[in-house]
């Protein structure tokens, strides 16, 4: 088992920035692991700008927000080891990994989750009907169109007005598709108002606050969802159904950070939101093990994302070397 001072499991924006952060901190054995052959975890696929405004003061994509990170990170020197997936760690600080051919089996001073979220899915959420073709988790859908340059259909009805969903909208349009509305069950966007601005009034597309989709009709395929008011409880209001036909549905109804190695490994977890019960900045209920990014809390941009994982890097090297009790 060979022994590595930090690991980070994950290379989105948050891994980057914290391997710099304990690099900086003077960490000089850092392991990055990462399940995709590429660097940048979801930015790659957030193709739209709005990114770096604060880190860079400049605006960019996602790709390009990402290159800036995997840059500075190959700059230093920091080793990568891609298409290895991480399956199980210890309260030990014992990671074990999947690559290609073989299986590696490690142990550090200090670890640093930066896995990430999943998306909610529609089985999460209370709605009536089968389960046809052309219901997707905005995020996959996201991917479908930008990296797989696949259409998801022709009219569509978005659950949910997560940042994710909105984008989408808008993202649909430029590909020729028709957005029939976003239905959102509380009385306030949860989404940025820049991207409600520039995402959904600026093409016109219908907001529905306080409606619910109640059913998504159809056996092989979307024909129609149902949707219906609801008051300060989230109750049904009577006779305010109606029906909007569409092909696809798109599901932006939140994220859910990714835990179930920390969690595996004995670690605290927070049952209402699935993030690590942290009883220091950073540092999870098992000695050793931190916490960055949006495995840590879910945040609404990827600069604040950079600047808190570069101080959490910083903390698991300062622990590492013995600074840090």
């Amino acid at each position: 088992m060979k022994e590595r001072e930090i690991v980070i499991i994950g290379a989105g924006p948050a891994g980057l920035a914290a391997a710099l952060g304990a690099k900086d901190k003077g960490a000089k054995d850092i392991l990055i692991i990462e399940r995709d052959q590429y660097l940048g975890g979801i930015l790659n696929q957030c193709i739209h700008n709005g990114f770096g405004l604060h880190r860079f003061k400049e605006e960019l994509t996602g790709p390009e927000y990402a290159q800036r990170y995997a840059d500075m990170v190959k700059s230093a020197g920091i080793e990568i080891s891609d298409r290895t997936f991480a399956v199980k760690i210890t309260n030990k600080k014992e990671i074990f990994c999947l690559k290609p051919g073989e299986m590696m089996k490690l142990k550090a001073k200090a670890i640093i989750l930066a896995t990430g979220c999943r998306e909610r899915t529609r089985e999460m959420i209370p709605i009536h009907g089968f389960r046809p073709s052309g219901v997707y988790p905005a995020g996959l859908a996201q991917k479908m169109i930008n990296i797989e340059g696949w259409i998801p259909g022709e009219e569509a009805v978005i659950i949910g007005s997560g940042d994710i969903g909105l984008i989408m909208a808008r993202r649909m349009i430029f590909e020729g598709m028709k957005v029939k509305a976003v239905i959102e069950i509380m009385p306030k966007s949860r989404g940025l108002r820049r991207n409600i601005r520039q995402c959904l009034e600026d093409f016109s597309i219908p907001l529905y606050l306080s409606h619910k989709v109640t059913k998504i009709h159809g056996k092989e395929r979307v024909e129609k969802v149902s949707v219906c008011k609801v008051d300060e409880s989230f109750k049904e209001i009577k006779d305010t159904s109606f029906d909007i036909k569409c092909d696809t549905v798109l599901v932006s109804v939140g994220l859910i950070p990714e835990n179930e190695l920390l969690e595996a490994a004995g670690g605290l977890i927070d049952k209402k939101t699935n993030s690590p019960v942290c009883l220091k900045p950073y540092q999870t209920s098992i000695e050793g093990i931190f916490s960055c990014g949006n495995c840590n809390k879910v945040y609404d941009l990827v600069d604040w994302v950079s600047r808190d994982s570069y101080e959490a890097g910083g903390l698991a090297a300062m622990y590492a070397n013995g600074e840090l009790k």
